[in-house]
């Protein structure tokens, strides 16, 4: 099944810039995932466990990287968006 998710992260820190680029950089290179940068969200699309397993790792990285950040996720399976 595919899944769009749709993730916004909020950095707990006034140089907010780093940590978001770094989520990006971090989920880019999954090769089964398809990745849109909008200006206000990070979409991913692929295979269900795929996608989700991604952003799970990725969110844990840029906790040890950056520290603490909000994340929003919209989660929409079963919908492919491109």
């Amino acid at each position: 099944m595919q899944v769009i998710i749709d993730v916004s992260m909020y950095p707990n820190r006034e140089d907010f810039i780093p940590p978001i680029k770094g989520f990006i950089e971090k989920i880019n290179p999954y090769p089964a995932l398809e990745v849109q940068t909008f200006p206000t969200s990070t979409v991913v699309q692929g295979e269900y466990r795929a996608a989700m397993q991604a952003v799970q790792d990725t969110i844990a990285d840029c906790r040890e990287e950056f520290g603490m950040a909000v994340y929003v996720l919209k989660v929409i399976p079963g919908y492919e968006a491109f």
